[in-house]
């Protein structure tokens, strides 16, 4: 799909590739429909290359470096090596921050999905 054009963003991460087809975002698009992709640094990046003016870029921050640390290590689904190239990862992608147009905190799971629908509906 990627060699063929028909992902709007891919990356590769942790050792896995993710992508989204372009078809259904552009005929969402095309409806007037509002579109969410959950997609790291590299895909906004190329979804903002792609659409342009018509992409709100927002970027989910945590509340603190301490509690993305907590975050991550709680869950205990990975090893220290993962969770390093985790951390790693976030640095960049906080230091990017300003990419992005708008930046919600993750502090509370129900405020920021509130505050996310009330930018999708354009509110």
């Amino acid at each position: 799909m990627v060699a063929a054009g028909e992902l709007l963003e891919w990356a590769e991460f942790a050792g896995n590739k993710y992508g989204t087809p372009a078809e259904p975002v552009w005929k969402r698009i095309e409806q007037g429909l509002p579109t969410l992709l959950e997609i790291d640094l590299a895909g906004a990046r190329q979804v903002r290359e792609a659409i342009k003016d018509d992409a709100l870029l927002v970027f989910l921050e945590p509340p603190s470096w301490a509690e993305l640390v907590r975050r991550l290590t709680g869950r205990g689904t990975e090893s220290p090596d993962i969770v390093e190239r985790r951390l790693a990862v976030a640095r960049e992608e906080l230091a990017a921050a300003g990419e992005f147009d708008v930046t919600l905190v993750n502090a509370s799971i129900d405020e920021v999905c509130r505050q996310m629908v009330t930018l999708i509906n354009g509110n």
